[in-house]
């Protein structure tokens, strides 16, 4: 089977939420890809691991820095942009900082709702803008990708707080690509299905039993949970030249879960 493998060499890439899980994996692809990877999250340490992604790429010869930023707070993501200036600018901003918090509608409280859409929508609409500022700034379009989730086209128990989020992602990428199609920036979304990761403290874990009991792949025709490894590529290939044409959608990586 053929395969991809696009180049980033001179490129400045920036991904939230790159300490741990989806994103940790984004990073370290476009860190051996020969992007320069800026790591924005609120720690460096992974959950899941005790190497600081920033320093995987490094160690495996590509160029990374860490930068500690709560994605709610925009003066923070302007202090991200601007640290990606000292190497350029940004090319691609990939907003993947995200969490999510179960609870019946009948449950949720007002903070927990606000917390959930200050991180993933917020982050995500207020990380758009300031990253297509800066590529607007220098005459220099890049590519903005954003995390959806199945969740912005499917409803799930107990999860009407996060769906809600999620759906708005895939509205916010949706805008900015219109809006942003006039300046040749590019903004699409990654839409991940069920992937084993650090989101929630235990969660890998309790992925790994419910896979082992056969109880998470059940709504997968392809049979099995997806990794962080099953999606990065699917951002490098929105992020490259290859996709050029590409803009306003969302790509499903879930294994066909929407097939039923």
């Amino acid at each position: 089977m053929g395969q991809l493998n696009p180049r980033f060499d001179g490129e400045t890439v920036v991904v939230t939420g790159a300490a741990s899980g989806i994103g940790r994996e984004i990073a370290l692809q476009f860190g051996a890809a020969g992007a320069t990877t800026i790591v924005a999250d609120l720690r460096p340490e992974p959950k899941d691991g005790d190497v600081p992604t920033h320093e995987v790429v490094r160690d495996e010869g590509g160029d990374a820095e860490f930068v500690r930023t709560d994605v709610t707070d925009v003066d923070q993501l302007e202090t991200l942009v601007a640290a990606a200036r000292e190497f350029g600018g940004v090319d691609v901003m990939v907003n993947n900082a995200g969490i999510i918090v179960s609870g019946s509608i009948r449950e949720v409280d007002p903070e927990t709702f606000d917390r959930i859409h200050a991180v993933n929508v917020r982050g995500t609409f207020f990380g758009t803008q300031v990253a297509a500022n800066d590529m607007i700034d220098r005459d220099d379009p890049g590519v903005v990708l954003n995390t959806a989730s199945i969740s912005s086209d499917l409803a799930q128990y107990d999860q009407v707080q996060y769906d809600a989020s999620k759906g708005a992602i895939r509205m916010i990428t949706r805008g900015s690509a219109l809006e942003l199609a006039e300046h040749d920036i590019r903004v699409n979304a990654v839409a991940p299905g069920q992937i084993a990761t650090e989101m929630t403290d235990g969660w890998a874990d309790e992925a790994r039993e419910k896979v082992a009991n056969d109880e998470l792949v059940k709504p997968v025709p392809l049979g099995r949970a997806g990794t962080p490894a099953d999606l990065a590529p699917a951002y490098l290939y929105l992020a490259s030249e290859q996709a050029g044409y590409v803009t306003g959608e969302m790509l499903q990586v879930d294994g066909g879960w929407q097939v039923f």
